[in-house]
């Protein structure tokens, strides 16, 4: 027979987080306007919505904003890209 400890659901950190609020530090520059955030506390995620509030990180919203973090970095590259040439022309 298997035992197993259970993991503790507990945690002082979330216990502090959910009476004070949570202490978001910016983790990640998606685009100008996106950008994610965790909590040095309880290390939630959280992003930025189409609205400019904060919104918790879902597996989703991730997936967005890595596809988001990659359209974005292209344009950028790209936008750099012409301005070498017209400079050099």
């Amino acid at each position: 027979m298997n035992s197993t400890t259970p993991s503790p659901s507990f945690s002082f950190a979330k216990m502090f987080c959910s009476l004070f609020g949570h202490n978001y530090h910016l983790s990640k520059s998606v685009t100008d306007h996106v950008k994610e955030y965790t909590c040095s506390n309880c290390g939630e995620q959280a992003t930025t919505n189409s609205k400019g509030h904060l919104e918790t990180m879902t597996p989703k919203l991730k997936e967005i904003n890595k596809d988001l973090a990659f359209v974005h970095a292209k344009k950028m590259a790209r936008k750099n890209e012409n301005k070498i040439f017209q400079v050099a022309s």
